[in-house]
């Protein structure tokens, strides 16, 4: 063994010796890497709007290495708030680049590479980056939060949200190691094929973790990519808002996403075939593997997977609305998944030849759930030139313990549910609301018999009532078996030649897990490296709140419109309540934290026995609102004055104590769906202080205040918030107009004190 050692450090200093030492350079404003560096240690203030370059740095040449060991980017100064940073950090061309060990924080973007053959990032954290504000509150949801990835041919992914790392033709990039937390999404491919992207933690940010977009042959393995989410409020919303751990988008094909943690994301994974197999028909985001992860805890779906054909084999789905969502897939495969605490287990819309086998289902509401509905959107190519009907599923060997209903399956054809599946503990074995035609269940086993009434249409009825053994329940479907992980990873082609081996990317089992455990704020997901106080209800005037984060004790400092009952001082976590009291509008608890290390939202590191400040606040004024709708005709935009509209009879007039509205339908009675004019008008006093009013319009809206025009976004748009900072004092006078153009149309005003 010693001599074994001696000779690992010979060889270690000898290929020391024998490499030749980069050259170390000081990084400036403006400059382009030609050949192999290294950047002298430091941190450095660099943005990207000295002399019109396209970055702070360009790296641009064939077969080099930029070591940046030591150094630390800046592009914003330390104190700004997260949505104000701005720029790139570095723009990446050539061929056969690699980057290793960079830290970069503030910029939007990071690195921008362009049709760079075999780049490599190696060991890098781009931590701490842009991400915009989210408006959605504790109660209500704000629409403008919603992400969109529909486009992306001309870089909409790049210009419209801020991302880490964006990656634009790079074939055969290879990415370890990278850390992004802290920021809105972490690393984005657009065209990129045949990549390597493993042992990467991103996680805790506000939108995607990895996303594709006419991405083919790629591999993402071992990556942490959990709480990569928004658009969640436990017990009031679960909308996810299009955040997900994975996002796999527009014509990305015969990928590998094998064992990664998605898991508390808005989708855990998110597959949609894209806008070109929507007009067309053809195409899709299809033959991805998806093996192997762990995409629990899911506002909405743990995995995604629309309009394509895949294999989803020995992946973990728990505590989600839906465990997946395969609208209109079809030839996909889904097998030994472990399925369990869900609203749906499995829901497929308008789906052909799937088959779901050998996995376990349980204490799901609905286990499995086939259907279609009686008609199609008209605007859509794909259900003009494709075959939509919800035909020829296979459901085999799988396992349903505690379901409520394990089988919903309504207006479809050619259903064989056979070959050993075993249904016990449920209430309804199976639910029809429309015929089916040629359905089948042959050779199952049931352990009580009730809800076969009304199985419509069913051929052939045969079954056996028992208990299986729960030996042989675990021999279906569970993450550890050994035989389906082989059969897998043969599918997978894994572990390929010149591939180290992966981390384990699971979140421990003794981590927090659960839903209510995703806790957003104003700027993304609680990361639980530092302390917090959440509001977790109100009753009556008592508020109740969890004190959570590292190891350590918390003391209540100050407190103003609230009267804490109780202990004001303890260890965390911990429970404190506190009573409302009368006249008072701005709620504010004022703590210290003290004991472990603690790593705040901006990423700023206080060390342990070092007094950390957190607190709560929310402003609560009750606000009583008259409100009058009004229609108009066909003219591009209504008239714009206040006036003009307050002089016309309304279609409809009321009191609302809130102006928070999302209509998909007629605001009101008596007004149309679509082309209509809100006006909202209130007054309030307050105490002096600065404030913040946040008006949310789709389309557009127009404020007041005091008869001054503040905000004026008249014009067709998408939900859109826009906010304005003012000093108040006394008694005041608000105004809002709106317009609503067609579609979704949402009106929504906040205030909040500074």
């Amino acid at each position: 063994m010693f001599i074994a050692k001696y000779l690992f450090l010979l060889l270690t200093a000898l290929s020391a010796v024998a490499q030749p030492q980069l050259p170390e350079i000081e990084p400036i404003h403006g400059m382009t890497i030609t050949r192999s560096s290294r950047i002298k240690p430091g941190e450095y203030l660099l943005s990207d709007k000295t002399g019109g370059a396209p970055a702070a740095i360009t790296i641009n040449g064939i077969d080099i290495t930029v070591d940046f060991e030591g150094v630390t980017l800046r592009g914003t100064p330390e104190g700004q708030a997260p949505d104000t940073y701005s720029g790139t950090a570095i723009y990446v061309l050539g061929r056969n680049v690699t980057i290793k060990n960079l830290k970069a924080h503030g910029y939007t973007t990071v690195i921008y590479a362009n049709g760079v053959d075999s780049l490599s990032l190696l060991d890098c954290d781009f931590s701490y980056n842009r991400r915009n504000r989210l408006h959605s509150m504790r109660e209500r949801e704000d629409l403008s939060d919603w992400l969109s990835y529909h486009n992306n041919e001309n870089d909409e992914w790049l210009n419209k949200h801020p991302s880490a790392v964006y990656l634009k033709n790079c074939n055969r990039a290879q990415v370890r190691g990278l850390r992004i937390t802290g920021g809105q999404n972490g690393l984005m491919l657009s065209g990129c094929n045949d990549g390597l992207f493993y042992n990467n933690t991103i996680h805790f940010n506000s939108g995607v973790g990895i996303g594709l977009y006419r991405s083919n042959r790629n591999r993402l393995l071992h990556n942490r990519l959990d709480w990569n989410v928004r658009g969640y409020s436990h017990g009031f919303y679960s909308r996810g808002q299009d955040s997900a751990g994975i996002l796999c988008y527009e014509q990305s094909r015969d990928n590998v996403f094998a064992y990664n943690s998605a898991t508390h994301s808005g989708d855990g994974f998110f597959l949609w075939a894209g806008q070109q197999t929507m007009d067309t028909g053809d195409g899709g985001s299809n033959g991805n593997l998806i093996l192997s992860n762990d995409f629990s805890h899911s506002p909405t779906n743990g995995i995604e997977v629309t309009f394509s054909s895949n294999r989803i084999i020995g992946n973990r789905l728990e505590d989600c609305t839906y465990g997946i969502w395969g609208g209109y897939s079809w030839n996909t495969w889904i097998s030994r998944n472990r399925i369990t605490g869900n609203r749906f287990g499995i829901a497929i819309e308008h789906g052909q030849n799937n088959s779901i086998e050998y996995n376990y289902f349980s204490n799901n509401h609905t286990g499995i759930r086939l259907w279609q509905r009686e008609s199609q959107p008209s605007d859509w190519g794909y259900a003009r030139r494709r075959d939509t009907r919800s035909r020829d599923h296979a459901i085999r060997a799988n396992a349903f313990r505690g379901d409520t209903i394990p089988l919903d399956i309504s207006g479809s054809e050619r259903v064989a549910i056979n070959d050993h599946n075993a249904f016990w503990g449920f209430q309804e074995l199976l639910k029809v609301d429309k015929p089916n035609t040629d359905f089948y269940f042959v050779k199952n086993t049931v352990h009580g018999a009730r809800g076969w009434g009304a199985a419509s249409g069913m051929k052939k009825l045969n079954h056996q009532t028992g208990n299986p053994a729960e030996r042989e329940l675990r021999n279906w479907a569970m993450l550890t078996d050994q035989q389906v992980i082989a059969n897998a990873n043969r599918l997978a082609r894994w572990p390929a030649p010149g591939i180290p081996p992966g981390m384990d990317a699971l979140l421990p089992e003794d981590h927090l897990r659960g839903r209510q455990w995703i806790l957003m704020g104003d700027w993304g997901p609680y990361d639980f490296r530092r302390p917090t106080i959440w509001l977790h209800d109100i009753r009556d005037s008592s508020y109740v709140f969890g004190i959570y984060g590292p190891k350590g004790q918390w003391t209540l400092k100050n407190a103003s419109g609230l009267a804490p009952a109780g202990p004001r001082s303890g260890s965390l976590p911990d429970t404190l309540t506190a009573k409302r009291l009368p006249g008072h509008d701005d709620l504010k608890l004022e703590l210290e934290f003290n004991g472990e290390k603690v790593v705040t939202e901006w990423g700023k590191v206080i060390p342990e026995g070092i007094a950390a400040p957190f607190g709560f606040r929310r402003f609560e004024k009750p606000l009583s609102w008259r409100v009058r709708f009004f229609g108009y005709g066909e003219e591009e935009l209504p008239v714009a004055e206040y006036e003009a509209w307050v002089a016309q009879k309304p279609l409809h007039d009321s009191l609302f104590t809130e102006l928070a509205g999302r209509w998909w339908g007629s605001p009101a009675r008596g007004v149309p769906a679509d082309r209509f004019v809100t006006l909202a008008e209130t007054e309030f006093e307050v105490k002096p202080g600065t404030y913040v009013l946040t008006l949310t319009g789709d389309d557009g809206t127009r404020l007041w205040l005091d008869g001054e025009l503040l905000i004026d976004e008249w014009r067709i748009r998408e939900a859109q918030a826009n906010e304005v900072r003012v000093q108040l004092g006394g008694k005041h006078r608000l105004r809002i107009a709106h317009f609503d153009a067609g579609g979704i149309a949402t009106l929504d005003f906040r205030i909040r004190a500074e």
